[in-house]
Order: structure tokens, then C-alpha cells, then sequence
């Protein structure tokens, strides 16, 4: 009866359990890997985000697919000359723009590269528009960081029905950047086989450890088309008001053929509300303080990870930027196992590496924005189930 779009195993997976169980006893729990930024003590000044969400100009309804011009407007005055008004089109999310995307590039059963390790949720989202997902490598070069693996993306690039190469940067785990070199051979590895550039930047904004080669953003990039995402959810922290943003740039044919169909696909939902829109330029000036404060934590959690496993088996990779960071552990069992080991025994609940599709080794994730406190129990817990 039901499509097999959706054909994921729906249970609990033995983690969640064990988190479940513990709640429900009234266990307390440090959670390293809570992502909510409006959960974990950041301040936010509610009453000027109420205020710019109150202008009586959302109470008249003009639809516009590509969102409003002034809106557009704001975001590109806010991320340079580069970012132009009339190739950005306004989503409800980053997942939204991903559809969009896979929508107007792929026909069901196309194929996306996509890096790995990477964040899980691109399977679901490819999965509910009948695109494949082919994997290339990220390599963890120490002490310099990661790196794209170019010979793993060649590989699945072999494949004839690829369509677009996907990068996350910062990116979500690894925390890794593109690096110039990288954006070269990129750019011209999808300009020569004709694929699209999806460039996720939602953590562009949180810059940690960045090398003196990273890029910070590829809006512009003119040699193939290319997509370049970023929203309100992480660079703002406010997920709920759900606006994110496409911009398009590349050899003006493509591009413009590529805005004529998004505008098309946005024009069927109109899923982005009016009354964020409007709020645009005002939240927009709100983004200096937000980052200095989320980047504030972050740099005192990984600072309190690297002190505390200094000397020890744990080790914190390179984190360039991002809300996360990858501690490389002893191998003695599976990452979802130490997850569930470490949760059960300690109360500490982790990323484990396998989530992200990890090669080798094993890792836990910890997120960088739980309160410093939490941060610092829950890594001397951590030492001791490894060391203990």
C-alpha cells in the first residue's frame, strides 16, 4: 500500500532506548550531543526577534516564488557583492532547498556525490526524491585535517548518472573546510563532466580553527553551476522560523535556466511565510552577536575536550569550524556499541562515528555548543569509561 520511498527501518535503534529509558527513570543525562541552539543557554534578545516579526507588512499576502526582493536584498547585502538578489531564491529550510535541488537536476534514480563522513540526513532527503546517494572520501591527514579524497570522488563519478557533487563546509561532523586548491579542482571537475557544485555553508559563519587556505564561501563560483545553501537555523540559531536560501551562480545559460525551474518549483509551494521574510533585515542585524557568543562556547568546549584527554588515549581531531568535533577513540568495540556503553555506564550521551558513516577507526561525536559545564563532566566521564 505505501511507497517505497519510505522503506527505513522505523524502530528505535538501541541507543535511543537506552536514552528513553534513562529519561524516563529521571536519570540525569549530559547530552554531548545536543544541536537545538535554543536549548543550551545562548542568549538571545527575544524581545527585537518578536518586534521584527510583528511589521504589519506581513499581514498583506504578495507571493513572490523567488521570496520578497527585499529580503533577497538584505541577504546579499550581507554576504558580499558576490551573492546577487536576482539569483537567490528563499526556502523554508536548507532540507527544502535540498529538494528543490535534486528536483530540477535529478530524475528518479540519478545519483548525487556526496562526502563521507557527512551528516545522515542527505540519505533521507535523497531518498523522498528517488535520488541515490554514491559516497567519496574525506581523509584525515594529521596534523593538517581532512581532505576530499579526489580519487573516491573520480571513482563515483564514474557512474553515468550523476548529476551534482554535494560539499559541506564547515563540514557537519568533521568541522572541515574547502580548501582553495580543493575548490579548484572542483570547480573544474564539474565543469568537464557537465555536474553541478551543491555547496552546504550552514556553518560558514563559525569559524573555529580555520587554515590559512580555507574558503569561505564559493557564491560566485562562475566555471559550472553551483548552488550554494545557507538559513536562519544555524546562522541565526533559530531554526523555528524556517528561512534558508539557494544562490545561483555559474556560465549564464545554466544558471538562468536553473532559476527559471526553481522558480518554477517554489512558485507550486510558496512555503515560506511572510512574516519572516519581512523580519529579514532586522534579524539580520542580529547575527554579529549570536555567532560571538555560540563562537565564545565553542572555543571554550574545545578547549575543556582537549584538556581534559591530553595525555590520554582520546584524541579531539583538527576542527576548522562548526558546531561538533570528532574525538578519535580506541578501538575495542563498534562506535554504536562504545555510544551505548558509554550511555548506559556514564550517563553521557555521544554521537556515535558509524551515524556519520566513518571508515576506520573509531569515533565519537561531542557537540561543541552544550553548556561549558556539561561539556567538562561529561569529557572527564568519557576519560574515565576509556581509561578506567
Amino acid at each position: 500500500m505505501f511507497s517505497s520511498r519510505i522503506g527505513w527501518e522505523l524502530s528505535q535503534n538501541r541507543l535511543s532506548k537506552i536514552l528513553a529509558r534513562k529519561r524516563e527513570e529521571a536519570v540525569r543525562v549530559i547530552d554531548l550531543a545536543v544541536s537545538n541552539p535554543t536549548k543550551v543557554g545562548l542568549p538571545y534578545d527575544g524581545y527585537a526577534i518578536l518586534s521584527a516579526l510583528s511589521d504589519r507588512s506581513a499581514l498583506v499576502y504578495e507571493p513572490d516564488p523567488l521570496g520578497m526582493k527585499s529580503a533577497r536584498e538584505a541577504i546579499a547585502d550581507a554576504f558580499g557583492q558576490k551573492a546577487d538578489p536576482s539569483r537567490l531564491l528563499l526556502t523554508a529550510s536548507t532540507s527544502e532547498a535540498y529538494s528543490f535541488l535534486f528536483r530540477i537536476l535529478c530524475d528518479e534514480g540519478d545519483a548525487v556525490l556526496v562526502p563521507r563522513p557527512s551528516y545522515p540526513l542527505f540519505e533521507f532527503l535523497a531518498g523522498l526524491d528517488g535520488v541515490r546517494l554514491l559516497p567519496y572520501d574525506l581523509e584525515y591527514v594529521h596534523p593538517a585535517g581532512w581532505e576530499i579524497d579526489f580519487g573516491t570522488l573520480a571513482a563515483s563519478a564514474e557512474d553515468e548518472r550523476v548529476r551534482a557533487v554535494l560539499t559541506v563546509s564547515p563540514n557537519n561532523p568533521t568541522g572541515s573546510m574547502i580548501r582553495n586548491s580543493e575548490r579548484e579542482r572542483l570547480a573544474n571537475f564539474c565543469a568537464g563532466r557537465g555536474l553541478a557544485w551543491i555547496s552546504d555553508e550552514v556553518f560558514s559563519d563559525f569559524l573555529l580553527e580555520p587554515r590559512q587556505d580555507a574558503v569561505r564561501s564559493v557564491i560566485g563560483e562562475n566555471r559550472c553551476l553551483t548552488f550554494t545553501l545557507n538559513g536562519f537555523s544555524k546562522l541565526l540559531g533559530l531554526p523555528q522560523l524556517k528561512l534558508a536560501w539557494i544562490a545561483v551562480s555559474g556560465p549564464e545559460v545554466l544558471a538562468a535556466e536553473a532559476m527559471e525551474r526553481l522558480e518554477l518549483v517554489a512558485d507550486t509551494f510558496l512555503s515560506v511565510g511572510t512574516p519572516v521574510q519581512s523580519a529579514v533585515p532586522a534579524l539580520l542585524a542580529m547575527r554579529g552577536p549570536f555567532r560571538e557568543a555560540l563562537l565564545a562556547r565553542a572555543r571554550e568546549n574545545l578547549g575543556i575536550l582537549r584538556q581534559t584527554f591530553e595525555g590520554g588515549t582520546l584524541r579531539v581531531l583538527r576542527v576548522e569550524g562548526g558546531w561538533s568535533a570528532v574525538i578519535e577513540c580506541p578501538r575495542f568495540d563498534a562506535d554504536e556499541t562504545l555510544a551505548e556503553n558509554l550511555l548506559e555506564r556514564e550517563n553521557v550521551l555521544a554521537y556515535p562515528g558509524e551515524f556519520f558513516a566513518f571508515q576506520g577507526g573509531a569515533h565519537l561525536i561531542s557537540s561543541l555548543i552544550a553548556p561549558a559545564d556539561d561539556t567538562r563532566e561529561g569529557a572527564m566521564r568519557m576519560r574515565n569509561f576509556f581509561e578506567g
